[in-house]
């Protein structure tokens, strides 16, 4: 393969392995929040023996994530020098307020929140927690920020230096707020609060299955269910949002999306398909007609751009953006039917009978991660061949003096490095999952308080 391209499958591995823990810290910290705050307001000690037992397992995610994530900022100089500085006022910028509004935030209070049982107060302890979770939120605050500027640029203008042309910042507030970071911004925290949810649901299934800790169990997807059910909600509207900013600042992607070749009203919605780039159709599909043009428009008289209105070169892969964007929707809808069942299972008081659906509910865990790691693949490919849309392509980016040998030797080391990381994280996830949160009568003697 070449330079490009093995640079490109890198930072693919790379972030998709370390995003398998930001989501999971964000959607714990909030989750951590409101078992805090019940225990405050209760004086449940059960909520306080959720909460203690969650934070260790926060504590895990947030280490490897962080280890995970430091790789991502030396590729930059390492792998794409030329992209990093004709960008770096935007991404120093950004990266710096993560620094210093986010790690800072989250990693001070961390220790708090760790070690800080029965030596501050409940209220303070309860301060630290949100201090930490307002700290998960702003980091991805401003990756969102960075990453939306590539998608959409705003409130910059190209200058010339010794190094070349760059651009710069003429309105930080508008680079902040450019068209896509709202919509993006909201789609990722919620999804973040999803996996966070599934992450309880699954671990609390199991100790149902094994008959351990009931109530600490039945407890934590009662919180767990209603966060990922509000999420589920949010979720449709906020993709729905992010859906018409693609139809206006990136046809192409929305184009891809769903394998739409000519530019025409009435235009349908697949459901599912493949896309024949070569006779411009698709092929095995199943579509709601009218519905794309009616969902971005509000009506099915609206045009929808198609991509032979694009310059060849300025496609993406466009069956692949179909088949991951059309994936990523499958899991969120599968996910919404299966909260929604075991709801009614919780609800009725039954849901430890159903092993069935328990042990759905164990595996569950994997779907909100694949659907994280699908939708930014059908958001970052739907934006090829551009690195930053409209100005630089990924051609374009990579450092000149970086052979491909060099940088397929460093992806196997990684490759190692990251399942070795990975294979630490499972046993010590599973250690603190078979030790559990507390005896069993500690739990049960702390729902009768």
């Amino acid at each position: 393969m070449d330079l490009v391209t093995l640079s490109r499958w890198q930072f693919a591995f790379t972030i998709s392995f370390h995003y398998l823990y930001p989501p999971l810290s964000i959607g714990l910290g909030l989750i951590l929040v409101v078992m805090e705050g019940l225990y405050l307001k209760t004086k449940n000690k059960l909520y306080e023996t959720m909460a203690k037992f969650w934070v260790k397992i926060f504590g895990l995610i947030f280490a490897i994530g962080v280890a995970t994530g430091i790789v991502l900022e030396f590729e930059f100089g390492t792998n794409w020098s030329t992209f990093s500085r004709y960008i770096g006022d935007i991404f120093g910028s950004a990266l710096a307020a993560e620094g210093i509004f986010a790690f800072f935030l989250e990693s001070g209070f961390l220790s708090l929140l760790l070690f800080g049982w029965n030596r501050v107060s409940p209220r303070t302890h309860f301060i630290a927690t949100i201090m930490v979770a307002l700290g998960a939120h702003f980091s991805a605050v401003w990756i969102i920020v960075a990453n939306s500027w590539m998608q959409t640029p705003a409130g910059y203008h190209i200058v010339s230096s010794g190094i070349g042309t760059r651009v710069e910042i003429v309105d930080f507030w508008a680079m902040v707020f450019n068209p896509s970071t709202i919509d993006r911004l909201t789609h990722t925290l919620i999804a973040a609060w999803q996996t966070g949810a599934w992450f309880v649901l699954s671990v609390s299934a199991y100790y149902l299955l094994r008959n351990r800790h009931i109530e600490f169990a039945k407890a934590s997807m009662k919180i767990a269910f209603v966060v990922t059910l509000l999420a589920s909600l949010g979720q449709l509207i906020t993709g729905d949002s992010s859906a018409r900013e693609v139809s206006q600042y990136q046809p192409a992607k929305l184009a891809a999306f769903e394998g739409h070749y000519i530019t025409s009203s009435d235009v349908p919605l697949y459901l599912f398909g493949w896309v024949n780039d070569h006779d411009q159709r698709v092929q095995f599909g199943v579509a709601i007609p009218g519905l794309l043009s009616y969902l971005v428009h509000g009506t099915t008289t609206g045009i929808i751009t198609g991509l032979n209105d694009i310059p060849k070169e300025n496609r993406p892969n466009v069956n692949l953006v179909f088949q991951t964007y059309h994936a990523m929707v499958a899991i969120g809808f599968t996910l919404i039917g299966l909260a929604l069942i075991g709801v009614w299972f919780l609800w009725r008081g039954s849901i430890e009978k159903k092993r069935w659906l328990l042990w759905i509910l164990v595996f569950s865990v994997v779907a909100p991660h694949l659907g994280n790691i699908l939708g930014w693949a059908s958001a970052e490919i739907g934006r090829q061949p551009w690195l930053i849309y409209g100005l630089l392509k990924t051609s374009q980016g990579v450092s000149p003096i970086v052979t491909a040998g060099q940088v397929g030797f460093s992806l196997i080391l990684f490759a190692v490095v990251y399942l070795m990381l990975f294979a630490a994280f499972i046993f010590l996830l599973n250690s603190k999952i078979q030790h559990g949160p507390v005896d069993d009568d500690v739990v049960a003697e702390g729902k009768r308080a």
